[in-house]
């Protein structure tokens, strides 16, 4: 096997590496608000979780498309710019999962990528006018979309249920959680999953296996569908603790109103190929539930941090993987030290998150003492 075919191979196994971290990362988008509420215990939820993102992953290739064809030029990128893209990615995935905080995924990718790109093939290279079309605009306006729809949407809930018996209401929207939560996890392996199966795509176009402008093959579809489920099974449980207990006091109706919420805005996004942040999605959603609710907690402290990583996200990826892609530009042997400085720093990061573990057993408890939090009282 000759050094470009090693590399291409290395590429995509880095590839593969940053969808297993992007589906642990994103397992809290589709079910932490139904962990949260009972509607399904936490091991079930990663089970669902997985099965339907891998159901997802062969719903549709648009997102795909729009990442090995849409944000840099596929004529002037190189695997080595790949490969230090990704690296920046998972790096970026690994720092936050740690603070569980519930940063994007896909900006992480999309971040990565760019600033590889741009210290690897120059300015030019990257297409700035899609980044802020298909990337920068979206990711600006879903969360706000889908604040809103499910604010209104957990305002209806309870106002169609008010003089519905407690108890009923609460294990009829539970049932209801099963369903959308589901809906969720499916939506989400339409989107995320196709990013990995893009930047996959972009290597092969870059290393000449597949013509320009070419889609992702059915051997890619189905490894990136397995290792964004794998990963999914694995359960992010520190970002499934903010999600599902940090932000508000999630309740069945709620939650139920959330996970439509987004579902709508994932697929809807999905079906047009903007390759948006399933992340801010979910979270945007979480906090509308909050808001429609009377006399909810909103912590807006945690809010705001979450705000900043999202801000922080893009640049932080962009210049490790423009570092990345300096070092590994030098030959095989820069290649090598950016893989062993990377796998270094994410076993530190997980030796890091075993001092204060969280996992199916403990995801419920409050990820801070909720008097520490600074909370809102919002009123329907």
């Amino acid at each position: 096997m000759d050094s470009v075919s090693f590399l291409l191979v290395a590429v995509i196994l880095t590839a593969l590496a940053f969808d297993f971290t992007n589906g642990f990362h994103d397992t809290a988008n589709s079910m932490a608000t139904s962990i949260a509420t009972g509607a399904l215990s936490p091991r079930l939820a990663v089970l669902v979780a997985a099965v339907l993102n891998l159901a997802g992953a062969f719903l549709s290739t648009e997102v795909a498309k729009t990442i090995s064809n849409g944000i840099v030029d596929d004529a002037k990128v190189s695997p080595v710019m790949i490969f230090a893209g990704l690296i920046g990615a998972i790096l970026w995935n690994m720092i936050t999962w740690l603070a569980g905080l519930p940063s994007s995924s896909s900006h992480a990718l999309f971040g990565g990528l760019i600033g590889a790109v741009w210290v690897g093939a120059g300015e030019s290279a990257v297409r700035f006018t899609a980044v802020v079309e298909k990337i920068v605009i979206p990711a600006v306006a879903s969360p706000v979309v889908a604040c809103v729809v499910a604010m209104l949407a957990t305002y209806l809930a309870y106002v169609i249920t008010r003089r519905a018996a407690v108890p009923v209401a609460r294990k009829g929207f539970r049932a209801g959680q099963v369903g959308s939560a589901s809906l969720v996890a499916l939506a989400h392996g339409t989107n995320d999953a196709q990013k990995t199966m893009g930047v996959i795509t972009l290597t092969l176009i870059a290393g000449g296996v597949l013509g320009h402008g070419s889609g992702p093959p059915w051997w890619v579809v189905l490894s990136a569908g397995l290792a964004i489920s794998l990963g999914t099974y694995v359960g992010g449980w520190r970002i499934i603790r903010t999600m599902g207990k940090g932000l508000t006091d999630i309740q069945p109706p709620q939650g139920f109103a959330a996970e439509t919420s987004a579902t709508a805005v994932i697929l809807a996004s999905s079906h047009l190929g903007f390759p948006l942040s399933t992340t801010q999605v979910c979270t945007g959603s979480i906090l509308g539930a909050g808001l429609g609710r009377r006399l909810a907690h909103v912590r807006w402290g945690i809010a705001g941090r979450i705000a900043v990583s999202w801000l922080l996200t893009l640049p932080a990826a962009a210049a490790v993987g423009g570092v990345a892609a300096w070092v590994a530009g030098r030959g095989n042997a820069g290649v090598a030290l950016v893989a062993g400085v990377a796998v270094a720093l994410a076993v530190g990061f997980y030796v890091l998150s075993r001092r204060r573990p969280v996992n199916p057993d403990n995801v419920n408890e409050p990820r801070v003492p909720e008097a520490a939090e600074r909370t809102l009282d919002t009123t329907a």
